[in-house]
């Protein structure tokens, strides 16, 4: 006796693309004049009538659904990215991709459709960290004195390496293949340090004979001196003597004699 054949999975409508529109539902032309020679459509008519049908049968699955499909897709990305962050910081070891699924609320499925490998993830969870780092300093520096801004921004930084920590295997084995493109990360670094010792510099509260490369390698110790099982305060107060060291001493933005 043949088996029955399993129910197919139900695809999530929010991530489907769009029906096509149904003939009876698509446009007809207008019949062409006796006589008269159709020459070819305006490009910009054109587009517009090619992008009419998927327009509305946009709207339709909307209107069936009750959400857009495509920014219910943004949302599960995002989701994703926010869980793997937290799973990936917490971690002491291997991070299994169900973890995130579930820290995300979302299925297994749902997570290898927006990331089909682990390096995918991975990569994605690393370049957005690492925008948000970078772009952090102007506002810190528009609502803090400079060498507070700094402060505040070595603590993103922190949150930052910490994540990486939980990704460091998979991110070194990408690198090394070539699966996971090399990122200027110290570079992008030293120019958010550079731009806050500037500011610093010139109203006075930092010193202005630093080289914005050797800060960088001060956090670097930092981190590589301190653990996953190191309290924040400890980390706090290693950074808080880095900031200590940029501060002018003599009155004139510089270290003195």
């Amino acid at each position: 006796m043949t088996p029955p054949t399993p129910p197919s999975p139900t695809p999530d409508p929010s991530e489907q693309p769009p029906p096509e529109q149904p003939l009876s539902e698509q446009p007809l032309s207008e019949p062409t004049p006796p006589g008269a020679v159709r020459g070819p459509a305006d490009p910009a008519t054109a587009a517009a009538s090619a992008a009419a049908p998927a327009a509305t049968s946009a709207a339709t699955v909307a209107a069936a659904t009750g959400r857009p499909a495509r920014s219910d897709a943004r949302r599960n990305r995002e989701k994703l990215l926010a869980a793997a962050r937290t799973v990936f910081a917490a971690a002491d070891g291997a991070v299994a991709l169900e973890a995130i699924a579930r820290e995300a609320g979302v299925g297994i499925g749902t997570l290898y459709r927006h990331f089909p490998t682990r390096e995918a993830l991975v990569e994605a969870v690393y370049a957005a960290e690492l925008d948000e780092v970078t772009a952090s300093a102007p506002a810190l520096l528009a609502r803090f004195p400079p060498e507070d801004a700094l402060r505040a921004w070595m603590d993103r930084y922190a949150a930052f390496v910490a994540t990486k920590r939980g990704m460091a295997d998979t991110l070194r084995a990408g690198w090394a293949s070539g699966s996971i493109a090399t990122p200027t990360t110290r570079e992008r670094v030293t120019a958010v340090i550079a731009a806050i010792l500037a500011e610093g510099a010139r109203t006075g509260s930092l010193r202005a004979d630093v080289e914005p490369e050797d800060v960088t390698a001060m956090l670097l110790g930092v981190f590589l001196s301190t653990t996953a099982s190191d309290t924040p305060e400890r980390t706090g107060r290693l950074f808080g003597l880095v900031v200590d060291a940029l501060r002018p001493l003599d009155g004139r933005g510089t270290g003195g004699a």
